[in-house]
């Protein structure tokens, strides 16, 4: 369109002047020339409506001013004028009022814009999601090698106490031997401690030896005589390894054998001539007497003969160990 203007604003002005300058000849040569200068403004007439066509300008203007006055040439210089000053109008010029309205290819460019943005952030996240993987790796690898660490300590700690209940086991069982009775293949070794009859179990075996377990008479007096002399002249009663614990009456030594002998202790009888007394004696009954209330037995230190107690109850015991 600006093309179209352009093309109009340097041919017509100049075919306006043509038609000027044809109408001074016509004044001078009224004469003899006035049908030749008819059919020329016809032709120029006839050629400024097809260029007028062409450049698609306003029709009718040719015959308003077919003769190309000065008069028609000013209106059109004025239009032309006009024109101009319509077209800066309609050139977009900064000003403060409202933007217009974005085009497609503006909302293209900004979506295009954020998606950008998305990935630029998305690729940090994938460089920060790979630092933390890393990480986590390292952190496992070295949970990992803290757990080998803290396996290798607790068998390194399971081997110093096994290691070192062998080492008391030993203690106790030398210490058993050097201090106490050596009898056979076994010693046994007093304990002033006063214990349960299962804890004083727990304890013997411990120093590497379980609740003394005599195994015949012999035993039994060897063991008495041994009391005897480290209680007198007290009388103390001394936890042994026997007790019915599994069944009433069935007596067996803490290894499980069953017990083969008995000592137990009996009421004194009464004199030669004298009459028997039909009630048990209050201090020194018959034993055993307690039943189901008492099924671990002690050993008297004085006389060595066997008593039936409450396995809880807390009494000075004996130790016997393997030589």
């Amino acid at each position: 369109m600006q093309a179209a203007w352009l093309l109009g604003a340097l041919v017509v002005p100049q075919l306006l002047g043509f038609g000027h300058g044809a109408r001074g000849a016509e004044s001078e040569w009224e004469g003899g020339w006035g049908g030749a200068q008819e059919e020329e403004r016809e032709r120029e007439a006839l050629m400024l409506k097809h260029l007028q066509e062409a450049l698609g300008l306003p029709a009718g203007r040719g015959d308003e001013n077919p003769a190309g006055t000065v008069e028609g040439k000013e209106d059109w210089e004025m239009e032309e004028d006009q024109g101009e000053e319509e077209e800066e109008e309609a050139t977009p010029t900064p000003s403060s009022g409202p933007s217009p309205s974005p085009t497609p290819e503006d909302i293209v460019t900004y979506i295009l814009g954020r998606l950008a943005g998305l990935d630029a952030g998305l690729h940090q996240l994938h460089v920060r999601l790979h630092a933390l993987d890393t990480r986590v790796v390292e952190l496992t690898q070295g949970l990992r090698q803290l757990r080998n660490a803290a396996g290798d300590t607790r068998d390194a700690v399971q081997a110093l106490q096994e290691a070192q209940g062998r080492a008391e086991r030993e203690h106790g069982r030398l210490e058993g031997c050097l201090k106490g009775l050596r009898l056979g293949h076994k010693c046994f070794l007093l304990s002033r401690d006063f214990e349960a009859q299962a804890a004083a179990q727990a304890r013997c075996t411990a120093r590497g030896g379980s609740l003394a377990q005599p195994a015949d008479r012999q035993q039994m007096e060897a063991l008495t005589r041994y009391l005897r002399a480290a209680l007198a002249p007290y009388n103390w009663p001394v936890w042994l390894g026997v007790h019915d614990r599994r069944a009433e009456g069935l007596y067996l030594f803490e290894n499980g054998q069953r017990v083969s002998f008995f000592a137990w202790h009996r009421s004194p009888r009464p004199e030669l001539g004298a009459q028997p007394s039909a009630s048990p004696h209050p201090l020194s009954p018959d034993q055993p007497n307690g039943g189901t209330l008492e099924n671990c037995v002690a050993q008297a230190s004085d006389d060595g003969s066997w008593w039936d107690h409450d396995c809880q109850r807390r009494l000075y015991y004996v130790c016997e160990f393997p030589f």
